[in-house]
């Protein structure tokens, strides 16, 4: 079986944005994806409820597909480690559309000449997943540290407002507060009927006042 992963940060980002170009690559490869696994989380969190389900429910011989490495994990060394090994005791192969010589993982051996290939290319990918995932983290970081300086320039120049939401963000919460007053919902159902989360539509609404 072949599972699509998808993710985003946080609400406000559509998750299934790359489902199209995972549908075209196993179109092009000739495979089928059983199901594909939605959630919207931080590539830092290493319990992730969605992504957990998937690794339950795969079995050895099966793939994840992801659109790059980095939907996978931004996970610290530790943590990428203990998923590796998780993934690596299920038998659960990875696929990523950005690193070409994982494509070989979705051909099934047939002779021991095959299986020997397979269990090559899977010891090469091994490598560059580490790499990849070491360089995604050091992203990650190096984003959050290039912020954190950001915001402390802002506030020693007195420039500092605050992070500002989206228009996208905006109508979002607005239509969470029509749901709240049309029709009776509690804020949690509310903000999920209007993909927001309710940090951010309290901290719309705080704004607002």
């Amino acid at each position: 079986m072949i599972y699509g992963y998808l993710r985003a940060s946080t609400f406000e980002q559509d998750a299934t944005r790359a489902k199209a170009y995972l549908q075209r690559f196993a179109d092009e490869h000739q495979v089928t994806v059983a199901k594909y696994f939605i959630e919207n989380a931080s590539g830092r969190d290493f319990d992730r409820p969605v992504l957990n389900q998937l690794i339950e429910i795969a079995k050895s011989g099966d793939t994840i597909l992801v659109e790059q490495l980095d939907r996978l994990t931004r996970l610290s060394t530790d943590d990428w480690e203990k998923l590796k090994s998780k993934l690596v005791r299920s038998g659960i192969s990875i696929v990523a559309l950005d690193i070409p010589t994982s494509y070989q993982l979705l051909k099934k051996s047939d002779s021991v000449t095959d299986e020997l290939t397979s269990i090559i290319l899977k010891k090469i990918n091994e490598l560059l997943f580490d790499v990849l995932a070491a360089i995604a983290s050091k992203d990650y970081e190096d984003r959050r540290r290039r912020q954190a300086e950001g915001i402390e320039k802002a506030k020693r120049d007195g420039k500092y407002k605050g992070k500002q939401q989206t228009q996208g963000t905006i109508e979002k919460c607005l239509k969470a507060n029509e749901y709240i007053a049309t029709n009776g919902l509690s804020q949690l159902k509310a903000c999920k009927l209007a993909g927001i989360s309710i940090s951010t539509w309290r901290r719309f609404n705080k704004t607002r006042k």
